[in-house]
């Protein structure tokens, strides 16, 4: 299975689903996913590296910290990011996830900004193990 990303239809918010062979690969989708949302990814240069580290016991709510994590980014520092290299182990029933997200400044001309993303939110949102790898969906608030 190739890891693809697509937006669905929603009437209000962004709505996407994610799949791929791997968890990093499926946590990689979502990342470019929500980035893709606010801003042209392919115009934002890896010029600053940002290192997220986190920990869940549920791979649902690593991915939803996770993707919580990369709006701290933006509202905080303004920081966009168009590369993710994304670990993740499990140890005894915890998932730790290591990720180095490579990105730049937000500049709005540049980088083409569409929304602003407020929120990931727990409606509609779902990771699931499939037969070919992992699945998600996130609907985040715009």
């Amino acid at each position: 299975m190739n890891p693809y990303y697509k937006y669905l239809e929603h009437t209000a918010d962004v709505l996407f689903v994610a799949e791929a062979p791997s968890l990093p690969e499926l946590f990689n989708q979502c990342a470019l996913a929500v980035e893709q949302s606010m801003v042209e990814v392919k115009k934002v240069s890896p010029k600053k590296k940002a290192v997220i580290k986190l920990e869940n016991k549920n791979i649902d709510y690593l991915l939803f910290d996770f993707l919580n994590e990369l709006l701290i980014y933006k509202d905080a520092k303004q920081l966009m990011f168009s590369k993710f290299e994304v670990k993740i182990e499990e140890k005894k029933g915890i998932y730790h996830l290591n990720c180095l997200a490579y990105g730049e400044k937000l500049d709005v001309e540049k980088h083409q900004a569409k929304v602003d993303i407020k929120a990931i939110t727990m409606h509609m949102f779902e990771v699931k193990k499939t037969v070919s790898g992992w699945k998600a969906q996130v609907l985040v608030d715009i």
